[in-house]
């Protein structure tokens, strides 16, 4: 249950809340024991079970001082008024007692309501902004589906299974330790007796309840998988039907599916038991209790009387509901802590990139970029080898080589989306691990070999990170030769492009990503395949647009068309994770090296 009290601490900021709800179900709770106690006195007096009391007492407040002042009131009555009169007084005081009560228990559920509303919205924002602390890398080990699983089913459970039963730990401790008090005073031998038979029955629900938060965890991770499944086939959905594998992909959906559907089955089962489970359990300790009750009265070996046994059983009932309540709780608690424990599994993540205090505030590429013996590895595998760069201000660097030869990775290092294993980047003579992250990457503009856009507007999509004006974005539109099929659209910049940019073509994706870029104006553009997906005829006009924006900025280029970067000041050529050449285009030709070979493959 370590996770279970982990999560009191979303409990701190309600502070007030928690006070004023448990105030107000000790409150409910004394009430509720008041309308069932103030009628022993009572009945004893009416059937002469007990003396009248003829002088008044003097009032201390203390349980016999109460209790004694309550009888001479009775008493008083029933002398003056007769025993009717008497009778309509307690039933009096029983009804403002019950109002009480009912008063307080609302009260509590009151103060109750934004506790759990407001828990579950700051582990949904603890969770989103652990999604977006989270490095790259991250990512690349788990998969969509499963953590959206978590961050949506799996908060729901917690909702519904912990933060919902907030309500029964709250209010039926309270419930049942101020009854047994009441059980206790009216008689101490039953209130053992009965403390004897209860751990016997919780610890039989205890048993049952055990392998429910491991099958739960088991079927929350079920419900990962088909998430992640049908993630996996809406990404894939065109190739999935080229490839005719509809009957396959659905027949692996089915069985899991079907396994997912066994575990919950079983795990419902299990904890529709608790609630019968309960009532049979307290049933039983009644009939108990009934007896054992009875033979005291009759040997005469206790001071309970037939009032106060009848007193005492409906004071027993009083804790039944309260316990059976606390047995589905715990049911569903260990069913939600299966839920929590995969959502601590992402808040416990540590962010291997760390900012320092104090860091260093970078607002402008002064001099140079450099790259000084850097070496990055996952896990254990080196993708890039002792690496040695340096970009001037204004330069154009492009990097060329094989796939997986590391220059995307070469370039994900620049704004720290990854680390660096060995080595250091510097950027004007500060390694950039000093600076501080959202200035460091507000230098630089990217636009991905994958045009990355959202379920939004083009306006929006262009402005993306941005504070902007309708003028500024149209301008950007136009500079990445966008703003004429923009305009095309029955509401042109208010136009939603679908998810993933999928109402438009390839191109035409591609060209709002640099429209993007080019609105943010950073010193330092990043390209990685940035003309790629365009056709021939906006492949010039975009690299036309992308050659006028690269003037007075520090471009860093990847290309597979080696046509693009002939004009680069300098174009490194990488293999297996090294630099291996480098130089401008006519200089790496004379060399007939790699550059050569890559040249003339794509010149054939």
């Amino acid at each position: 249950m370590k996770r279970f009290f982990s999560l009191f601490r979303y409990l701190i900021p309600y502070k007030l809340e928690v006070v004023l709800n448990l105030t107000c179900n000790v409150l409910g709770a004394v009430f509720s024991l008041f309308t069932l106690t103030m009628l022993i006195p009572f009945l004893q007096l009416l059937f002469g079970t007990a003396p009248m009391l003829e002088v008044k007492p003097d009032f201390e407040l203390t349980v016999s001082g109460i209790t004694d002042a309550f009888y001479y009131f009775v008493s008083s009555v029933i002398r003056e008024s007769g025993h009717s009169k008497a009778l309509l007084y307690v039933v009096g005081l029983v009804m403002v007692a019950s109002l009480l009560k009912n008063l307080f228990t609302y009260l509590a559920l009151y103060y109750l309501a934004p506790i759990r509303t407001g828990v579950v919205r700051d582990i949904r924002n603890d969770l989103y902004d652990k999604v977006l602390d989270l490095p790259l890398g991250y990512y690349s080990e788990e998969r969509k589906g499963d953590i959206i699983s978590k961050m949506s089913n799996d908060v729901t459970e917690v909702e519904v299974s912990v933060i919902r039963s907030l309500e029964m730990l709250f209010k039926d401790p309270v419930l049942i330790i101020v009854h047994f008090v009441g059980l206790l005073f009216i008689s101490a031998r039953l209130t053992l007796f009965v403390l004897i038979i209860l751990p016997i029955t919780g610890a039989i629900i205890g048993k049952i309840g055990k392998t429910l938060r491991r099958t739960s965890f088991e079927g929350q991770q079920r419900l990962g998988d088909l998430l992640a499944l049908i993630e996996e086939t809406l990404g894939g959905l065109r190739i999935v039907k080229a490839f005719n594998a509809e009957h396959s992909v659905a027949q692996h959906f089915r069985a899991d599916n079907e396994r997912y559907t066994k575990l919950i089955t079983g795990m419902e089962q299990r904890r529709n038991l608790a609630s019968p489970l309960s009532e049979f359990m307290g049933t039983a300790v009644v009939a108990l209790v009934l007896w054992f009750g009875s033979r005291l009265i009759f040997s005469g070996s206790d001071a309970v009387g037939p009032e106060a046994l009848i007193a005492f059983i409906g004071i027993f009932y009083m804790i039944i509901n309260p316990a059976k309540s606390f047995a589905s709780a715990y049911f569903n608690i260990l069913k939600g802590m299966a839920s929590a424990d995969r959502i601590e599994s992402i808040l416990r993540e540590e962010n291997p990139i760390k900012i320092k205090s104090g860091a260093h505030q970078i607002t402008e590429l002064r001099d140079r970029i450099e790259i000084r013996n850097v070496s990055f590895r996952y896990d254990e595998r080196y993708v890039l080898r002792d690496i040695n760069l340096t970009i001037a201000k204004g330069q154009t660097v492009a990097l060329v080589g094989q796939s997986g030869a590391g220059k995307s990775t070469l370039v994900d290092l620049i704004p720290r989306f990854w680390d660096v294993s060995e080595g250091e980047i510097l950027i004007d003579g500060v390694n950039i691990k000093d600076c501080d992250l959202r200035s460091l990457r507000a230098l630089m503009g990217n636009v991905s070999q994958e045009s990355i856009l959202f379920n939004d507007t083009f306006y929006n999509n262009i402005a993306f990170g941005v504070q902007s004006n309708e003028q500024r974005v149209r301008e950007a539109a136009k500079v990445a030769n966008a703003h004429q099929f923009i305009e095309a659209t029955p509401e042109g910049y208010s136009t939603n492009i679908g998810d993933r940019g999928g109402k438009l073509s390839g191109g035409q994706r591609q060209r709002i990503s640099i429209a993007r870029a080019v609105l943010r104006n950073p010193p330092i553009m990043i390209l990685d395949e940035a003309t790629s997906a365009l056709d021939t005829e906006s492949e010039q006009l975009v690299q036309q647009a992308l050659d006028n924006l690269m003037q007075h900025r520090t471009v860093i280029v990847i290309a597979h068309r080696l046509s693009t970067i002939k004009n680069a000041d300098l174009i490194c050529v990488m293999h297996e994770g090294r630099i291996v050449e480098r130089g401008r285009h006519n200089e790496l030709i004379a060399l007939n090296g790699h550059y050569t070979k890559l040249h003339s493959m794509q010149a054939l």
